[in-house]
């Protein structure tokens, strides 16, 4: 702190009561130097291996298996009609010991209730068919 005692108007010395932030702000500054020397630079890079050329088209096309469940519960394979559930399971059984499995795309009805999707889903997981999707969500954005 600084005080003025100079001379006052009525002849009586008056203390200055402020601050003297000089000394504050080399504090300040010497810290700020000090913080910038110890942060070390930043040099860390990621490295990354870009393919080169342009990418290769798969030789052969997946195969597209079919599955449709109507909305009373029949179920197509590959549009025809399967009526029994161990035709089914034979032929999920067939795709599913197939070393490449084709692609399963199941495509339920909009009016098909759920336990009747599910039955078809949970044969083709216990067979061990592992490429399945639903397809046709487009009918259920209304």
């Amino acid at each position: 702190m600084a005080m003025n005692v100079g001379p006052s108007s009525d002849g009586e010395q008056e203390v200055m009561m402020d601050i003297n932030t000089t000394p504050l702000i080399d504090v300040m500054l010497v810290l700020l130097v000090m913080l910038i020397i110890t942060i070390p630079i930043q040099t860390h890079a990621v490295k990354l291996n870009m393919p080169s050329g342009a990418a290769q088209q798969p030789l052969v096309q997946p195969e597209i298996v079919q599955i449709g469940v109507d909305f009373d519960g029949t179920v197509y394979w590959n549009g025809n009609i399967v009526d029994d559930p161990a035709v089914l399971s034979e032929k999920l059984a067939a795709v599913a010991s197939v070393p490449d499995q084709p692609e399963v795309h199941l495509r339920p009805h909009k009016l098909v209730k759920y336990d009747s999707v599910m039955k078809v889903m949970a044969m083709a997981q216990r067979l061990g068919v592992t490429k399945i999707g639903i397809v046709g969500n487009e009918q259920y954005m209304e």
